[in-house]
């Protein structure tokens, strides 16, 4: 009795040892045209296992990458598409650039900050009116997701004059926030209508 176990580890588990069997049988095939031909045979039933994904871009492309993988980059053949380079199967990707800027008001967010820093240069108006007026009504659910207490519309205003450089200034007079119990929302009552025998 032969083991899994005692077998050679498998590149990619997700195919299973059959298609690792068909792959490794693949490279042995002696003539160009029959190798092609069993490479295009692994590729439709490797494909046929995972329908699901075949709406993602580049499946097939995809698929010749996991053959080229499992074949340990030997299978001499022609791919259709330019395949992963074996020295870049395990390099590691470019370190990502992060903001380093440093932010007062965390719970608001760098993305409401771009948006009042847009609002405070643009013409007075219609839409800047109503652009402040969404961005002080996000600005209070986004403090009361952080501080779940009750918030003063006073201090949004106050945050929004700072935020904006003092491009922003209005009152309580000027705009009415929603209540901070419509943004919290209202509790569920617990299910009680259960049947009573």
């Amino acid at each position: 009795m032969q083991y899994n176990t005692q077998e050679k580890r498998l590149r990619l588990p997700e195919y299973g040892r059959i298609i690792q069997d068909m792959v490794d049988y693949c490279k042995t095939v002696p003539e160009r045209d029959e190798r092609q031909r069993c490479a295009a045979t692994i590729i439709n039933i490797m494909g046929n296992m995972f329908p699901h994904l075949r709406d993602i871009n580049d499946f097939k492309h995809i698929l010749w990458d996991h053959l080229a993988i499992m074949a340990d980059f030997e299978l001499d053949i022609d791919y259709p598409y330019e395949i992963l380079k074996k020295e870049n199967l395990y390099a590691k990707p470019e370190r990502l650039p992060y903001d380093s800027g440093k932010s007062r008001f965390k719970h608001y967010g760098k993305y409401v900050e771009e948006m009042i820093r847009v609002a405070s240069h643009m013409e007075e108006g219609e839409e800047r009116d109503a652009l402040v007026s969404m961005l002080a009504n996000h600005m209070k659910k986004l403090f009361l997701n952080w501080n779940k207490e009750y918030v003063d519309d006073k201090k949004i205003l106050d945050d929004l004059a700072e935020l904006s450089n003092g491009a922003i200034v209005l009152t309580e007079d000027q705009i009415k926030l929603r209540e901070s119990k419509d943004i919290l929302g209202k509790k569920r009552p617990a299910n009680n209508n259960r049947k009573q025998k």
